[in-house]
This record gives structure tokens, C-alpha cells and sequence, in this order.
């Protein structure tokens, strides 16, 4: 029988509770933080959407280049004088000269230029009609029509659009290219993916 007399050591038994308590939380938190890693976002899938920086200044009046963000070929334009000027002079063939469809370019990008800087145009390279790659035709020149001043040409089913990116009437492209987000650091150096502070 045993002896009800017998003295507890209550220090011991707190002690023995509270290491118990503490291996079992630190064992939960073990098997919890693969459980949470799984449904966090893979590093491709972040490489993949994560902003890209872009320096201007390797950029020519006259010249493009294209970077990628997010899978997409993005064109980067400085535009000569020329080129502006003829922005204004081609409105009457444009389906959306006013920028009406607001969703194809950040509020800070809907002037007559679709930039931040005039001179340059940040575009993602892909027709609005059927996700084609249209190509650049930046020179007035060549068999594009008399009122062609230069732009992108969808050689899938006839698309074009001007300096700015917007549609010319009777296109199959329903609307201009799209503006995606992007802010300047410095004079030089854009960054794609985020968008520009809006000035008060």
C-alpha cells in the first residue's frame, strides 16, 4: 500500500510541466514552419514578377531596346524630337487617341506622350489583339501607308500602332499597348513593376 505520507516535490514537478510545455512548442513550431513555407511563393515565382531596374541612358534618340518583366518583352524608346512631333500630327487615325480605356497605362502615364518622360515610352511588347509580338517599324518609310509616321506593326493580323503605343483604326487590336507600372530612381535608371508616386 502505498504511503500517503510521502512528501511531492512541487519544484520538481513544475519544473518537469514546464519542460515538457516548452519541447512540445518547439516541436509544433518544427513541424509548422515546413507546413508555412509550402505556401509561400517559389523564388522563380518571385523572380518572375519581382521588379527590374532598366538604365535609360543606354537608350539612343531614335534607338529601342527591350528588357523582360514578368515574362514579357517590355520596349524602351526614346523618342527623338521627330518622333514627338508626330504624335500630334497622327490622332485622327488612332482608335483611342485620348486614352479613354484607362486600364492600358498608370494614371501618371495618361498625356498625349504615355510617359513620365516625354521622350520615353516604357511599352510591354505584346499586340492587345491576340498576345502576338508585334515588331518595330519606327521609320515613316517603307509600305506600312501614307499616314504611317513610324511605330509597331503586328505582322499576325495586321495590327499598328504609333510611337505612343496607341491602336490605329481599323486594327484588329481593340486597344493600345500596354504601359506597365514603372518610376524613375534616378535621371537615368527605371524601375518596372512599381509604379511612380503620385505628386500632390
Amino acid at each position: 500500500m502505498a504511503n500517503g505520507n510521502k512528501k511531492i516535490d512541487l519544484n520538481r514537478r513544475k519544473f518537469l510541466l514546464n519542460a515538457t510545455s516548452v519541447t512540445g512548442a518547439i516541436g509544433a513550431t518544427a513541424l509548422g514552419v515546413p507546413f508555412v513555407s509550402s505556401m509561400l511563393p517559389s523564388e522563380k515565382a518571385k523572380a518572375a514578377g519581382a521588379p527590374v531596374e532598366f538604365d535609360v541612358s543606354s537608350v539612343s534618340p531614335g534607338q529601342i531596346k527591350t528588357t523582360e518583366w514578368r515574362g514579357q518583352p517590355v520596349w524602351i524608346l526614346n523618342r527623338s524630337k521627330g518622333m514627338l512631333l508626330s504624335l500630334e500630327a497622327n490622332s485622327n487615325n488612332l482608335s483611342d487617341p485620348d486614352l479613354k480605356v484607362v486600364s492600358q497605362q498608370p494614371k501618371y502615364c495618361q498625356n498625349a506622350t504615355r510617359s513620365i518622360k516625354s521622350n520615353v515610352l516604357v511599352v510591354v511588347g505584346i499586340c492587345t489583339h491576340l498576345g502576338c509580338s508585334p515588331s518595330p517599324k519606327l521609320d515613316k518609310k517603307g509600305d506600312m501607308g501614307a499616314e504611317w509616321e513610324g511605330g509597331f506593326f503586328c505582322p499576325c493580323h495586321g495590327s499598328k500602332f504609333d510611337l505612343a503605343g496607341r491602336v490605329y483604326k481599323g486594327s484588329p487590336a481593340p486597344t493600345n499597348l500596354v504601359v506597365p507600372p514603372h518610376k524613375y530612381l534616378d535621371d537615368n535608371t527605371i524601375v518596372i513593376g512599381e509604379d511612380q508616386e503620385e505628386k500632390a
